[in-house]
């Protein structure tokens, strides 16, 4: 491996992190596609901060970009509040408009000015190692990584400081307000934050990275977990896991890096959506699946707890009975039998059903509750 291999790596992963700490939140707050809003939305900033600059790697650019970010989330907010048209419609409104006027600013005055519409979407990790961050003759290494590691550390900070009122600000907004915490203050933080991420992230990685490591890895989490803390560990742990590997994978097929984390980041979702042990496709299926059966087997001894005893038990309590009054199919009803017998709930006499003790108490809490 050489050092701008390792150099690369590193950037896709300290972005991932930046990425995954508020992106998190995003996903909580139910509030994801503000990421597409704000990773595009910035870009009018950034262009009018250089051309108050004359300086790509101005501090100043990272400025215009988060204004222009918060000024998203407060036009959205506004629209919403008129509720006149929905978050959704209100985000699909305001984020085109700003990012066309930033296409049409660096299409009409910064023609000449290598300011790259398709990097600025795409990313193009290959070429951080070639912007390094020089200071005194000494080469300390790729502008990028201490970029994004800044703005990461920053957000990782206020996380830490405000965790409590993040936490019930997501969950109990108005608990907050109650409590005094400023759940609007708290809002508006995260979307600086957010912004600040997208703009630090947009030479390295671009646009549809960004949205892809604030939604994609978090959204997973959120299918593993159910703590807060451990959410954001897994947000991390994924997507770092996804800029290596899909690093690797552009590397073997000689793609684009930054469509190859994006598609690794797809993948993990899809395989964590199907296999999660408590919320994914295979074990809601197969929860349904207990539950069915249990629900049954309940039915069926408090069937014959009904009747047994009496005068009709000898015409309720035969096995052929069973499709006929409780509409199972006689394939269903047979393993049902089978499975109830196995588990000592009945016991089989031929063609009737008898329950056993433990049964008949199964049967009997079940008609309590």
């Amino acid at each position: 491996m050489t050092g701008f291999q390792l150099e690369i790596q590193l950037t896709a992963i300290i972005v991932a992190a930046a990425c995954a700490l508020p992106g998190t939140f995003l996903v909580l707050r139910r509030m994801a596609m503000m990421s597409d809003a704000i990773s595009h939305a910035v870009l009018p900033g950034i262009v009018v901060a250089f051309f108050l600059t004359g300086n790509l790697s101005s501090p100043l650019l990272i400025v215009g970009g988060t204004a222009t970010g918060l000024l998203t989330v407060v036009l959205v907010e506004a629209m919403r509040r008129t509720r006149l048209v929905r978050e959704d419609a209100a985000i699909g409104l305001v984020f085109p408009a700003l990012f066309s006027i930033g296409v049409i600013l660096i299409a009409r005055f910064a023609g000449d000015v290598h300011l790259d519409i398709d990097a600025v979407l795409l990313g193009e990790l290959a070429f951080v190692p070639f912007d390094r961050w020089v200071v005194a003759g000494v080469d300390l290494g790729p502008v990028g990584l201490y970029a994004t590691g800044v703005v990461g550390a920053i957000t990782g900070l206020f996380i830490a400081l405000f965790y409590k009122e993040l936490k019930l600000a997501t969950f109990d907004a108005a608990l907050c307000a109650m409590l005094g915490f400023m759940p609007t203050m708290l809002h508006y933080a995260l979307m600086g934050l957010v912004s600040a991420t997208a703009v630090v992230a947009f030479d390295a990685v671009g646009a549809i990275l960004v949205i892809a490591l604030m939604v994609g890895p978090p959204a997973a989490a959120y299918l593993l977990t159910d703590h807060l803390h451990r959410m954001i560990g897994l947000s991390i742990g994924l997507g770092a896991t996804a800029a290596v590997a899909g690093y690797w994978v552009a590397h073997v097929l000689d793609a684009s890096i930054a469509g190859s984390m994006a598609s690794i980041i797809g993948l993990e979702f899809a395989l964590v959506f199907a296999f999660a042990p408590h919320q994914g496709l295979f074990s809601s299926w197969h929860r349904r699946r207990l539950q069915r059966w249990e629900f049954a087997r309940k039915m069926l001894v408090i069937h014959l707890l009904q009747h047994e005893g009496r005068p009709e038990a000898v015409r309720e309590c035969r096995v052929d009975h069973l499709q006929d009054h409780l509409q199972w199919e006689r394939e269903f009803a047979g393993h049902l039998i089978r499975q109830s017998e196995l588990q000592g709930l009945i016991t089989r006499e031929g063609v009737y059903l008898h329950l056993t003790a433990k049964g008949r108490s199964i049967a009997q809490e079940a008609m309590v509750s």
